[in-house]
């Protein structure tokens, strides 16, 4: 016989959990270091990224 695996829901607190702090506008931005060139305008951009939900945004220099 095998191990045996159990199978448990996420509450729904772990599921959204740093969701809402970001729908309120309080995201946790972080610096993406690839492509930090952007070739369309010539200019340097940062881009970063939410670590919670995933939204981006870019700030050129």
């Amino acid at each position: 016989m095998g191990d045996i695996v159990t199978f448990k829901r996420p509450k729904p607190g772990e599921k959204h959990k740093g969701k809402t702090l970001c729908k309120s506008g309080f995201h946790k931005w972080e610096v993406v270091k690839a492509n930090p060139f952007d070739v369309k305008s010539g200019k340097l951009v940062s881009r970063f990224r939410c670590s919670r939900c995933g939204a981006t945004r870019v700030e050129s220099r």
